[in-house]
């Protein structure tokens, strides 16, 4: 469910690149930066890559749900609920540098305009997402430099966004035993 959340909001920034744009080749790709040899993973250049930098999981206090069905009861690990740290890096090459700023003023306004994706407004979204909402991740400087160390990449304009929530339930029986009704003595 990961790469169908990032790549349905890879797609509707593609439509609205287009659109505001008039371009027709994807600007937005799901991506690492660069590549575990070393080397820049990145196909091309003028590109908004999507990285996955992080992913925390939602703390709800629940732990196991019992529940009963024909006789016999049995624990299910609650869902889970997690939280994905997107980052949107503007790779532009250097003279296209003002470009990758403005590519990357978009992405903030699409996101203050569209800041929660469900049922009502987004047809294309997977049916076992019921919802995806979008916060802006404040960081400091060493904070950011931090990331960009992690990724093993040079600093490029960038901007980390939290999705929130996806929601991840097998429904995992854990445990299955029999019900007790009852307490029967047992005479001598």
């Amino acid at each position: 469910m990961i790469f169908e959340a990032i790549n349905y909001l890879a797609e509707e920034m593609n439509e609205y690149f287009r659109s505001k744009l008039k371009v027709n080749e994807d600007k937005v790709i799901i991506s690492a930066l660069v590549n575990q040899d070393g080397t820049i993973a990145i196909q091309g250049e003028n590109k908004l890559v999507i990285t996955l930098v992080n992913l925390e999981r939602e703390i709800n206090g629940f732990g196991h749900t019992p529940a009963t069905s024909g006789g016999q009861s049995f624990n299910r690990s609650s869902p889970a609920t997690i939280n994905l740290h997107l980052m949107f890096s503007a790779y532009f090459s250097n003279i296209n540098y003002t470009e990758a700023l403005r590519f990357l003023s978009f992405v903030v306004a699409y996101f203050q305009s569209n800041p929660v994706f469900g049922r009502s407004n987004a047809a294309g979204l997977d049916p076992r997402i019921e919802k995806l909402t979008m916060e802006m991740v404040t960081l400091s400087t060493e904070q950011v430099n931090n990331i960009w160390s992690m990724l093993g990449a040079k600093y490029m304009p960038s901007v980390i966004y939290k999705m929130r929530m996806l929601i991840f339930d097998d429904s995992i029986v854990r445990e299955v035993r029999p019900v007790i009704s009852g307490v029967a003595q047992q005479t001598t």
